[in-house]
Parts: structure tokens; C-alpha cells; sequence
């Protein structure tokens, strides 16, 4: 994969280490079995064009689908939200109590509005213990924000408990407070039932806030910076570490925005993704962006694009934003 880079800054601070919390993920075909959504391939329906705009503050991404069999094809539509790992903080936009904070989750059939169902699912070391934490009135986001209240309503005994099965992570401190946060991943999925018609193409869209996570201050240049994993996922090079660098001479505080979305289950149509057009906004002219991609040019001050033909995804994407807050 080639490297994309360019430089920047924007003005907004934070207080605290972020999560990382990635964006969404590619439609794929579903079944509903007994342990609840089964993502299936599909060899009657091809995805044609796939469009995906990914930016701090929204999520667009436009499909068209042929059905191209002659019976008509009912099925269960997929959009699998990335999982929230274990970690002690919520998102950029604040606290994090309710796991659907991302909604509204526009979904748009053929320009008409349609509504999703979701399914959520806490899962520890390959078991749900979803019905558990639901049973003691635990949220399924696992951050300290979310558990903090509800974990203060439980006896001593069910705590114990949970930090014995490995379900939390609890720690008593010297005032008497109490902090912890969970050990599980959430996994979330919005879905809906859709019908193909033979030879007739149908278009969705989806359209959402992401969560986007990150750090008080970058990792990249910096003493113990996790080369290895910065440059596998997020394609960063001596030229990103170089224009990160350069802003910091000029005076702003850099920061880490990672922004995720995945691709992979694009693949479960039958046949490559006809065409594929990807649209990564920066956020300001200042900013440093960094992903993995083939083929980038930049259409705008702020905007790079992608296009393939007949492509079949192989890895998620993953975008790098070092964003700089000038303090005076």
C-alpha cells in the first residue's frame, strides 16, 4: 500500500486520554440465528458502486446493489458498528452512558427513510455475558464513565465477583471512591430486512456521528513511539513525523484522532465492489492525515481521494488525524 500524508491544525482540546472507538463498517447479508445475527455471503445480490466519505464529524456512505438472478432475494441487511474495546474513557463528545450516544444512524433505501433495529452484545473471551450485566443492571458500554454509577449500586460480594471472573477491572482509593471499568467488548449491529427485486437496482445510505477516539497528546515523533504499530496500521512515514514535528516548532499542542471503518465485509457480496470511491476530510488545512491507501490525490484543501474498480477488500480502514490546538 502506498503512504498519504499532508500537514495541519485545529482547535480542539481535550482533557483526557480518548478511547479508541472506530466508525462503522461496509452492508453485508445477515441471517438471524439462535445466537443472533450470522453474517452470510451472498452469491445472487453484487454490490455495484460503493461511495464512503469518513471525517471527525460524520460518516457518509452511498451503495448501489443489483439483484441478478431472476427470483426475487429476501434478506436480512447488516451494518456492523466496530467494537468498543475495554478502555477507561468515552468518546471525544463527552460521556458515554448510553451506547447508542452515535444515533441518529440515518438509513435511507431508494431515498425513502428506514428504520434499523440493533442488536448489542457484550462479549468476554468469546462468550456473551450480555443477559449477566444486563441482570445487574449493568450498562454494556464498558467505560469507567458509563460503570461508574451502576457499579455503585452493587454489594461488595457481586464486585468481587465480576473481578474474579475477569468481567472489571475495580480499584478501591484512599478517599473511598471507587473506579472501574469494564473488561468485555461491545459489539453492536444495526439491521433491517430488505427485499431484491431481479434486475432492479437498489441504493442505501447510511449517514452518522463517529465516535472518534484518541490522545491528550500524539504518539508520533514522540519518545516511545509505537513505530511498528503506527506504521502497519496507519501507514505513517518519516514525511508524517516530519510535517507532525513542524507544527510543533510553529507553537500548537498535537493530539491523535483515529478514525476506523470496516471494509472487509464488502467482500460478502457476490463479486468485487464494481466501483469504489473513498473521500477522507482532514478537517482543516493544518491537520496531519495519514492512511493506507493506493492511488491517493487530493481534491480539495482538505480532502483526499481513492477509487478502485472491481475491488475486493482486504483489510479495514484506518485513519490517522494529528490535530493541533494552538494555546496562547
Amino acid at each position: 500500500m502506498t503512504r498519504l500524508n499532508s500537514t495541519l491544525a485545529s482547535a480542539l482540546a481535550a482533557a483526557l486520554l480518548l478511547a479508541t472507538v472506530p466508525a462503522a463498517a461496509n452492508d453485508t447479508v445477515a441471517s438471524m440465528g439462535a445466537g443472533g445475527l450470522v453474517f452470510e455471503k451472498t452469491d445472487g445480490i453484487t454490490m455495484l458502486s460503493e461511495d464512503l466519505f469518513l471525517s471527525m464529524d460524520e460518516v457518509r456512505v452511498a451503495y448501489r446493489f443489483l439483484n441478478h438472478t431472476d427470483e426475487a432475494i429476501e434478506t436480512i441487511v447488516a451494518f456492523p458498528m466496530p467494537d468498543i474495546e475495554p478502555d477507561w474513557m468515552g468518546s471525544i463528545r463527552g460521556p458515554v452512558s448510553d451506547p447508542m450516544r452515535t444515533l441518529p444512524f440515518i438509513t435511507r433505501v431508494d431515498g425513502y427513510s428506514v428504520p434499523t433495529q440493533v442488536e448489542q452484545k457484550a462479549m468476554l473471551n468469546g462468550v456473551d455475558v450480555t443477559r449477566r450485566l444486563q441482570r445487574l443492571g449493568l450498562p454494556l458500554i464498558p467505560y469507567f464513565d458509563a460503570l461508574e454509577g451502576p457499579v455503585g449500586e452493587l454489594t461488595e460480594a457481586q464486585i468481587a465477583e465480576l473481578v474474579a471472573d475477569g468481567l472489571i477491572e475495580s480499584n478501591v482509593h484512599a478517599d473511598g471512591s471507587r473506579s472501574t471499568f469494564g473488561l468485555w467488548t461491545l459489539k453492536t449491529t444495526h439491521y433491517w430486512t430488505q427485499h431484491f427485486y431481479p434486475g432492479e437496482e437498489v441504493r442505501i445510505e447510511h449517514l452518522y456521528i463517529p465516535v472518534v477516539g484518541g490522545t491528550t497528546a500524539t504518539g508520533v515523533g514522540e519518545p516511545g513511539d509505537p513505530r511498528a504499530a503506527y506504521d502497519g496500521q496507519y501507514c505513517v512515514d518519516e514525511p508524517v513525523r516530519a510535517a507532525v514535528a513542524r507544527r510543533q516548532a510553529e507553537g500548537f499542542q498535537m493530539r491523535d484522532n483515529w478514525l476506523d471503518y470496516t471494509l472487509v465485509t464488502g467482500a460478502n457480496w457476490s463479486g468485487p465492489i464494481g466501483e469504489f470511491r473513498l473521500v477522507v476530510d482532514k478537517g482543516s488545512e493544518n491537520n496531519v492525515v495519514s492512511f493506507c491507501a493506493e492511488g491517493v490525490r487530493r481534491i480539495s484543501p482538505t480532502q483526499f481521494e481513492v477509487r478502485y474498480s472491481n475491488y475486493t477488500p482486504t483489510r479495514d480502514l484506518n485513519v490517522l488525524i494529528v490535530q493541533g490546538d494552538r494555546y496562547e
